[in-house]
């Protein structure tokens, strides 16, 4: 068994750094989305959202994302976090677990 536990001393994103076993996706975490417009080159970027809600947008397109709502951004869509309540909460999973494929966009 793995286990990875949240707390507060931890910043409003990272990645469980415990959790990294070449079986497994890179698993991370997130109390606000993020406003940095990017892409990956390979990689599927899925965001499961725990609490809150916030507003994605995947290629121009804004969707807002709630309590138990998943998404999964594909290799190639550029993609942002606008808003977010201050209840927000999401895990992402980088599937597969491919270093240095992020892209910004600016």
């Amino acid at each position: 068994m793995i286990i990875a536990r949240n707390d507060e001393s931890k910043p409003a994103k990272g990645w469980y750094s415990e959790l990294v076993h070449p079986e497994l996706p890179f698993i991370g975490f997130a109390n606000q989305g993020i406003n940095e417009r990017h892409y990956h080159r390979e990689l599927y970027e899925v965001y499961l959202v725990a609490k809150g809600s916030g507003t994605i947008i995947v290629d121009d397109t804004p969707i807002t994302l709630h309590a138990g709502d998943v998404i999964v951004v594909e290799p190639g869509e550029v993609h942002t976090f606008v808003e977010n309540t201050p209840d927000y909460f999401h895990f992402v999973l980088h599937c597969p677990p491919i270093g240095d494929d992020k892209v910004v966009v600016l």
